[in-house]
């Protein structure tokens, strides 16, 4: 009897509801900060299996991001608020044993297994964020008009009189960085109607986050797609793009009563009157404090704190390089720099992007996204290190196998 068989089966379900909870980031416990589903998932799996655990090859690229989360606790010891700092280094010790077990857990599957859960859990995350939007609109009435109130219903965000798609998140921006991953998946993996439609349901979820910076990054991601492949098959994708936006925009303007060009045109207009949601401001406070903490910045997680004193609004900087800058100074950029540099070297180098494109458009998106959005650690970017770490190994592995047989052939002959 093969007991490896039904052990494998669990192994794959396990990687898959694994994906799952890690798009439930909303769902989290407050403790100080969020203890999310995936977390305690990780925690048990790692007590109820811990004779499975396996410490794996560290790659080149979890060295140096190993390195920087060290550097950027240790600034932690020089901040004004050692609370904000301790918090951040629980958080990140937490998340750190949970990108250990997901290793762990990713790498007693095939590579098959990791690309169709992504495929599944992507089209379970797009169709529940766009069917919680819709239940958002009939919970307000289609009534967008709330005098510069935010307010979130379900999956919806009115931010400034726009009815923003939140989904399972709390942001329309992290949720366009989120949906990154199944974006470049179905892009890349666009033969079958379930990938065909998990390819609509992102676009359209995209599109109504109106986050500018994440629809930039997706047009230049569908550039990027198009430079890596033949094009005729590029000019066959962009007309079934053009379709399908075609067709949810007419759904949007006549089902849900969007003046959608109206909303589009109008946030593209504000970027020059709001300053990218203030970003500009706030990037210009990070510097400042970056000025007057050039080598280990003002402490670990300080930021929102300095800013609360000095400004009264307790914000993120929204540039994760100017907040690394800010509260690690040069020492900690130097690290995080390097981590992000050597994760693109080892995509050129050992050439995902001929492999596994979806890998290497997914981490050049999210490195895009991070420009806009305050990242130092988070859930799904940890998700997509793990899985190309596991893919490197197992790589090396089979090239370690291959040259093992052809030594052995050799000394038989």
């Amino acid at each position: 009897m093969d007991l490896q068989k039904p052990m494998a089966h669990k192994r794959n379900g396990t990687v898959f509801f694994l994906f799952l909870l890690i798009t439930l980031a909303n769902y989290g416990v407050q403790i100080g900060f969020s203890l999310k589903p995936y977390m305690i998932f990780s925690l048990l799996y790692f007590v109820i299996f811990i004779s499975q655990f396996r410490f794996y090859q560290l790659q080149l690229y979890e060295v140096a991001m190993l390195a920087f989360y060290l550097i950027y606790s240790f600034t932690g010891a020089f901040s004004l608020y050692p609370a904000s700092s301790i918090r951040i280094m629980a958080g990140a010790l937490i998340y750190l044993a949970c990108y250990m077990v997901m290793k762990s857990i990713l790498a007693g599957v095939h590579q098959s297994v990791i690309d169709k859960s992504i495929g599944y859990v992507g089209l379970i995350f797009n169709a529940s964020s766009l069917l919680l939007y819709v239940i958002g609109l009939k919970s307000v009435g289609y009534f967008f008009d709330t005098e510069g109130i935010r307010i979130s219903e379900f999956g919806l965000m009115i931010d400034r009189n726009y009815p923003r798609l939140i989904g399972l998140l709390q942001d329309p921006n992290f949720f366009v960085f989120y949906n990154t991953v199944f974006f470049a998946y179905y892009l890349c993996n666009s033969k079958g109607w379930l990938n065909k439609a998990g390819l609509i349901l992102c676009i359209v979820t995209n599109i109504l986050t109106f986050s500018r910076g994440g629809l930039l990054v997706m047009v230049v991601l569908f550039l990027l797609y198009g430079m890596l492949n033949h094009p005729f098959k590029q000019l066959k994708m962009t007309m079934g793009v053009i379709l399908s936006v075609a067709f949810a925009c007419y759904i949007a303007v006549v089902y849900l009563k969007f003046d959608l060009i109206s909303i589009l045109e109008s946030r593209m207009n504000d970027f020059t009157s709001d300053g990218g949601s203030g970003r500009i401001e706030l990037w210009g406070r990070a510097w400042e404090y970056f000025e007057t903490h050039k080598i280990v910045g003002i402490g670990a997680f300080n930021f929102a704190d300095y800013n609360a004193f000095k400004y009264g609004d307790n914000l993120s900087v929204h540039n994760t390089f100017l907040d690394v800058l800010a509260e690690a100074g040069l020492l900690g950029i130097f690290f995080y720099l390097l981590f992000l540099s050597l994760v693109v070297y080892q995509l050129y180098q050992r050439k995902i992007y001929k492999h596994k494109p979806y890998l290497f458009l997914t981490v050049i998106g999210m490195v895009l996204q991070m420009g806009f959005l305050s990242v130092i650690i988070n859930d799904i970017f940890f998700m997509v290190l793990a899985i190309l770490s596991t893919y490197l190994n197992q790589r090396k592995r089979k090239a370690e196998e291959v040259k093992s047989q052809v030594t052995i052939v050799q000394k038989v002959s």
